[in-house]
């Protein structure tokens, strides 16, 4: 989970703002001379579309990127099955962003002075490697593969999915088998920006101060199974996962718990403005809190002593012409009081209390909730070029433990940004990408005597995202 703390008061430097006008006059001459775009990779040179039939912006899918996805990577046409494309077709493609950024982290504890530091460090980095593979097996039999590496190189398996398309001849049942991305109509997967804070949904991964419960994590690929369907036209959407509650973990690291997952949601024309989408999600599990132990240690797979969890909300994509469009996602969540008062992960997380027996809550303890909303614009001037905006913010309703400061972990967060592509062909896609995020957390001071103070982040990132 990235969560982060930074500041508020960032003054540019002279330098910055020559880097910032140098950006708006590099921006002003990219939609003076703006050209097509072509079809991206490994799908798009199966069909030889172009990459506006599927892609609003790479990598974010439009209306019918989704319709495509929704079939099993599929048209529905002859050239689904690969027995009728090139014997030299190979559907793969990587990924891969070197980047210049500068990260400041407000209050970081420190052995000199006063004790609190804010650590400022700029450099050149790379960003991990993913290579994705996916298709047909057979029409109607499809999958996705997808290894991916940290920037050491430390792989793992981010997907490994197979699906039964269209059972009985009807798109109203698919059944997806694996791990995958769980079906949030606004994917993280697919998101736009790349900053360690604004790289990820923060409504998706938050948990609160103190809390132990890792496997409620919307953002994070799920191992399970997947019932999807959906109309003809794709305006009608629903799905149904069981999924074991192990945050994605293999090996079944934890125990005999399962979470479930729900999405419905309608799309319906606005004529000008476009094929608007309402919907709403729930995520509903239990995860284990009490491990047995062998000298001391808790045993991996021996969770049991399960509690509840949930997260729900709704969700919203709308158009307003041709260029505008704004996705939205609220979420109320709850979690036990075992998970608030930091019980669920022992294995992974040294020093986590585990609910032997006997065990009792602290008097009064209490469920946690919270409630937050996300709203990220976009403004697509052509396929090569789109600017963005994101803000999310995160406020608990009620603390596990009374007396908590009601504040404690509220997060508030801002993400700028834009892409531009110069070119996107069929057998590449490349995007010089820029932008800058702010993180704001409650509370959450490194040191004790300074739990009530405010932690701030900031990043600042250029670079190029390109894959092949």
């Amino acid at each position: 989970m990235h969560m982060g703390m930074q500041s508020r008061q960032h003054r540019i430097s002279s330098w910055g703002k020559h880097v910032l006008t140098g950006a708006l006059v590099l921006v002003f001459l990219i939609l003076s001379g703006s050209q097509n775009a072509n079809a991206l990779p490994a799908f798009a040179r199966k069909y030889g579309l172009r990459c506006s039939a599927c892609h609003e912006s790479w990598p974010m899918l439009n209306y019918f990127g989704q319709k495509f996805k929704d079939n099993g990577y599929q048209l529905m046409n002859d050239r689904d099955a690969p027995i009728w494309q090139n014997p030299g077709y190979w559907p793969v493609t990587f990924r891969i962003t070197p980047i210049w950024h500068r990260v400041s982290v407000g209050k970081v504890a420190v052995d000199q002075g006063s004790g609190i530091s804010r650590i400022t460090t700029s450099g050149f980095d790379l960003s991990g490697l993913d290579f994705h593979t996916g298709g047909t097996l057979e029409k109607n039999f499809s999958f996705y593969v997808l290894p991916s590496s940290d920037p050491t190189a430390a792989f793992h398996f981010e997907t490994v999915m197979a699906r039964l398309d269209n059972l009985f001849g009807s798109p109203w049942l698919n059944l997806k088998l694996g791990k995958f991305e769980l079906d949030n109509l606004l994917s993280e997967k697919r998101i736009l920006t790349l900053t360690g804070n604004g790289g990820i949904y923060q409504l998706y991964h938050f948990i609160p101060v103190g809390d132990g419960n890792i496997f409620g994590q919307m953002g994070d690929n799920q191992l399970g199974v997947e019932f999807l369907g959906h109309s003809y036209d794709d305006r009608t959407r629903y799905s149904a996962s069981l999924l074991s509650s192990t945050d994605g973990n293999v090996n079944m690291p934890y125990g005999n718990a399962y979470t479930g997952f729900f999405t419905a949601s309608q799309a319906f024309d606005a004529g000008k403005l476009g094929v608007e989408r309402i919907g709403g999600y729930a995520m509903v599990g239990q995860a284990p809190t009490f491990y047995l132990t062998t000298g001391g240690t808790p045993i991996p797979g021996a969770g049991i002593g399960n509690k509840s969890f949930s997260r729900e909300g709704f969700v919203g994509q709308f158009y307003f012409g041709e260029h505008f469009d704004l996705q939205v996602v609220t979420q109320h969540g709850q979690d036990s009081a075992w998970f608030g008062q930091g019980y669920g992960d022992p294995i992974d997380t040294a020093g986590a209390p585990n609910n032997l027996p006997g065990t009792a809550l602290p008097a009064g303890s209490q469920a946690p909730t919270w409630n937050g909303v996300l709203f990220e614009p976009h403004y697509v001037y052509s396929p090569q070029l789109i600017f963005l905006g994101r803000y999310e913010t995160i406020r608990m309703s009620r603390q596990a433990t009374p007396g908590t400061a009601s504040n404690l972990g509220n997060i508030s967060t801002y993400t700028l940004g834009f892409r531009y592509n110069p070119f996107m062909t069929s057998r590449a896609g490349f995007a010089w990408h820029n932008e800058y995020n702010w993180l704001h957390q409650d509370g959450t001071g490194p040191l004790a005597g300074l739990n009530t103070t405010n932690v701030n982040t900031s990043e600042f990132l250029t670079g190029f995202d390109f894959d092949f």
